[in-house]
C-alpha cells in the first residue's frame, strides 16, 4: 500500500469519528494484507512497544496528578499563589499561570492541570469579576505548561521512542516551559489593562508567609523530583513512584483529605486513563512498524528534499505537519505518528533530537488548545460553561505566544539544550 493511501485512509478514519487507536490498527491491517506473514508479528509489536521500563512513568505521573487533585494540594498551592502574584494587573489570571508552574513539577499531564486547579482558578476568576470566557482561556492555556515543564509524560513516551534519555528532556524543557509562562503572563496583562479587569490588593506579609507555610510540603514535590533526577539518586520512572508515595503521604497523613472511597475513585480513574493511553501507544508501535516497512520514511525524506534541501525550511514544514495534525488528533498521537517518520529527516538536517523533542511537544501543547479536538478547550470548556467557539477566540492571544516560543526553540538551540548538561 503506497504512503499515500495509508495516510488518505488514517485520515479518513479519524473524521468519521472512529477512536484515534481503532484508526491506527485498522489502517495497519489493510496495510498489511499484501503481507500475511509480517502480519503474524503484530501482536509482538503491539506488546514490545507498551513494556519498556520507562514507560512505567506514565501510569504513576497520573496517579501522582490524581492524588494531588483530590488530596488538597491543589487548594494550598492556589492559595500560596494569590499571596505571591494576585496583585499584579491581571491578577488571578496571573496566580492561574503561577499555580501551573508549580503544578506542572507534580503532575507532568495538561488535562489533569486544567481539571484539577481549572476548577478552583475559574470559580475563584468569576466570583472576582472576571468574564468566565477570559477565565477559561487562560486556565486552559496554562495547562499546557504541565507537559513542557518537568516531570513530562510526553517527554517520557518520545525519550521511550527514540532513545534519548528522558532525564535531559525533562531538563531541555525547563527553560521553553518558562518562556511559555512568561507569554502567557504578558499576554494577561495586555488584555486586562485593556478590558481594566480588576486587582486584588498586596497581600499582607504575613498571609504571604501563612500561605507558604501552609504549602511547603506541597511545594517540595517539585523539588524532590527535579532534584532527585539531577542529583543521580533515582531516574524519572523512580521519581513518578516517589512522587506518588509523597502525594499519599501529605494528602493521607498531614492534610488528612484522602479517604478510602477517594483513593478507590483515583485508582479507578488512573487505570482507565493509563489504558486509554497504552492501547494508542501500542497499535501506534504497529503502526510506526507498517510504515518502516512500507519505506514510509525513506519515501518521506526523497519527497521533502525534492522541495528544498534548506534545513530551515524542512524544518519548518515539519513544524507546519505537527501544527495541522495537532488539530485534528491528541499529542500523544502526533508524537506517535510523527516520530518514526520525522526522526529521519532530524538526523538529516543535523538537529539534536532533545531539541526536536521539545519542538515536537511544544507544537502537540498549541495542537491541544486547536479546534476542533482541542482536548484542554473541551476539558475547560465543561467546567467553565463555556462555548468552545467562543473559548477558542479567546484563547488565540496565547496560542500566538507559545508559537512565538516554539520558533525561538526552533532557531536557538542553545534555549533547549543548555540545561541538559545539568545530567551528564
Amino acid at each position: 500500500m503506497s504512503p499515500a493511501i495509508i495516510f488518505i485512509g488514517l485520515i479518513a478514519l479519524i473524521s468519521m469519528g472512529v477512536p484515534i487507536a481503532i484508526s491506527l490498527g485498522t489502517i495497519s491491517l489493510a496495510a498489511m494484507t499484501d503481507n500475511l506473514p509480517a502480519l503474524g508479528l503484530m501482536a509482538q509489536r503491539m506488546y514490545s512497544s507498551t513494556t519498556g521500563f520507562t514507560l512505567l512513568a506514565i501510569p504513576f505521573f497520573i496517579l501522582a496528578g490524581n492524588l494531588m487533585n483530590t488530596g488538597g494540594i491543589t487548594e494550598k498551592i492556589f492559595r500560596f499563589a494569590k499571596a505571591a502574584v494576585g496583585h499584579y494587573w491581571g491578577g488571578l489570571g496571573q496566580v492561574n499561570i503561577f499555580s501551573s508552574i508549580i503544578f506542572s513539577g507534580m503532575s507532568g499531564a495538561a488535562v489533569a492541570d486544567a481539571a484539577g486547579l481549572g476548577k478552583i482558578e475559574i470559580k475563584a476568576m468569576v466570583d472576582d469579576g472576571y468574564d468566565k470566557e477570559f477565565a477559561g482561556a487562560i486556565t486552559a492555556a496554562s495547562s499546557t505548561i504541565g507537559p513542557v515543564i518537568p516531570p513530562s509524560i510526553p517527554f517520557v513516551i518520545y525519550g521511550s521512542m527514540t532513545g534519548v534519555s528522558v532525564g535531559k528532556l525533562f531538563m531541555a524543557g525547563m527553560i521553553p516551559g518558562l518562556l511559555m509562562a512568561v507569554a502567557m503572563a504578558l499576554a494577561v496583562y495586555v488584555i486586562s489593562r485593556k478590558r481594566n479587569y480588576p486587582r486584588r490588593p498586596r497581600a499582607a506579609c504575613s498571609e504571604l508567609w501563612r500561605s507558604f507555610v501552609d504549602a511547603f510540603l506541597a511545594l517540595l514535590t517539585p523539588i524532590i523530583i527535579i532534584g532527585g533526577i539531577l542529583g543521580g539518586w533515582f531516574t524519572p520512572t523512580e521519581a513518578a513512584i516517589i512522587a506518588c508515595i509523597y502525594a499519599i503521604i501529605l494528602s493521607g497523613l498531614v492534610y488528612r483529605e484522602l479517604t478510602w472511597s477517594k483513593l478507590l475513585f483515583i485508582l479507578e480513574d488512573t487505570l482507565l486513563h493509563t489504558v486509554r493511553v497504552m492501547f494508542i501507544m501500542a497499535t501506534a508501535g504497529f503502526f510506526a512498524w507498517v510504515l518502516i516497512l512500507n519505506q514510509v520514511p525513506q519515501a518521506l525524506i526523497s519527497g521533502l528534499t525534492t522541495v528544498t534541501q534548506s534545513p530551515t525550511l524542512l524544518l519548518l514544514i515539519m513544524i507546519g505537519v505537527l501544527l495541522i495534525l495537532g488539530m485534528f488528533l491528541e499529542g500523544i498521537a502526533v508524537i506517535l505518528i510523527c516520530v518514526p517518520i520525522f526522526m529521519p529527516v532530524v538526523d538529516m538536517i543535523g538537529m539534536d533530537p532533545i531539541q526536536f523533542g521539545v519542538i515536537m511537544i511544544l507544537a502537540s501543547m498549541i495542537g491541544l488548545l486547536s479546534p476542533p479536538v482541542g482536548m484542554c478547550l473541551y476539558a475547560v470548556a465543561s467546567i467553565a460553561d463555556v462555548k468552545i467557539g467562543t473559548l477558542s477566540k479567546e484563547v488565540m492571544p496565547y496560542i500566538l505566544g507559545i508559537l512565538v516560543v516554539l520558533l525561538l526553540i526552533a532557531f536557538i538551540p542553545a534555549l533547549s539544550l543548555s540545561t541538559t548538561y545539568l545530567i551528564g
